[in-house]
């Protein structure tokens, strides 16, 4: 993959849905997050290692919503006539450069205003991975300024004492992943890590 790609654009078509997820409409990204931004389909992925790591990343500067914010291993949208499962294996290759067995956890609804600037409106799904270690990661330097793997313990601690520097969706999905989804994590199968050229 050549990281210096363009990935995201802001005309791209996001997929506007209800609360059941049907299909109401299209709308380009960038007025999709406009004011208190409208319901659309998203993903999340969270990464772990089976030594009770996960993947987290710093959302590049040039991100008009949260930038420079500490969030999850990967998160998008499913691109017009795309499935969940191509989109969230094609963002896996666009961003981080790898591919590894996700399995689908839950789906939520939230709403999330950045200032003047806009908001996420997103009936969001949340799917998690596991790899045996830690493993090189060729970030794309156009969604991604910085990335590392932290034991979990720590992440409870940075939402715990500087929520300011995360996502608000990474909050609310880590805290359900650590109440209800733990022990389903904790057992999930380290495998089909591949890395992309």
């Amino acid at each position: 993959m050549n990281k210096h790609k363009t990935v995201s654009f802001d005309n791209e078509p996001l997929i506007l849905v209800d609360g059941e997820d049907n299909v109401t409409g299209y709308e380009t990204k960038v007025n999709a997050h406009l004011g208190d931004g409208l319901l659309h389909r998203a993903f999340s992925i969270f990464l772990f290692t089976e030594n009770d790591e996960v993947l987290l990343q710093q959302r590049s500067g040039t991100k008009p919503l949260w930038p420079l914010y500490w969030s999850n291993s990967c998160c998008s949208h499913p691109r017009r006539g795309e499935s969940y499962e191509q989109a969230v294996h094609r963002r896996l290759r666009e961003e981080l450069a790898v591919d590894v067995d996700l399995k689908f956890l839950y789906r939520f609804q939230y709403q999330a205003i950045f200032g003047d600037t806009g908001a996420e409106h997103e009936l969001c799904s949340v799917f998690v991975g596991k790899v045996p270690a830690p493993v090189r990661i060729d970030v794309n330097p156009g969604e991604i300024a910085a990335w590392r793997w932290m034991p979990s313990v720590e992440v409870d601690r940075l939402i715990q004492e500087e929520p300011e520097r995360v996502t608000p969706w990474f909050i609310m999905e880590w805290r359900r992943l650590r109440t209800e989804f733990w022990p389903e994590i904790h057992d999930l199968r380290a495998r089909g890590l591949i890395t992309a050229a």
